[in-house]
């Protein structure tokens, strides 16, 4: 199975819905900010491991804490993930805190910024 195939992106979305489901309503650690998206999935071909990309709303704080609590609370959520989806192996799940929405954020407010000031 190639790496963009058509089974591995269905399989990233199904997996990208359900760990967002598990993250969202399953977990209870209070680590873990509310203001937690999965934003992509990554299945290797071989349904072996996972790479979920985390955006944290907060401070570096809250992030380091909610991926503290991800970490902890891994086996958990691969169990509820074998159980919701049927694959012939449950990958392993490496959570990766994805700065790409704070980033456009900043660079907005700084395009906003150099706008404003080349009005005056």
């Amino acid at each position: 199975m190639r790496k963009n195939s058509i089974k591995n992106t269905r399989v990233n979305e199904e997996v990208l819905r359900e760990l967002s489901n598990i993250i969202r309503g399953e977990i209870k650690d209070p680590r873990i900010n509310p203001m937690t998206s999965v934003v992509a999935v990554e299945v290797a071909p071989d349904l072996k491991s996972c790479k979920a990309y985390i955006s944290v709303f907060g401070d570096a704080n809250s992030q380091e804490s909610t991926l503290a609590g991800l970490k902890s609370a891994e086996g958990y959520i691969r169990s509820k993930l074998a159980r919701n989806i049927n694959l012939r192996n449950t990958p392993e799940i490496r959570f990766v805190l994805d700065q790409s929405i704070e980033y456009g954020v900043n660079m907005s407010k700084l395009i906003d910024d150099v706008n404003r000031q080349g009005e005056y």
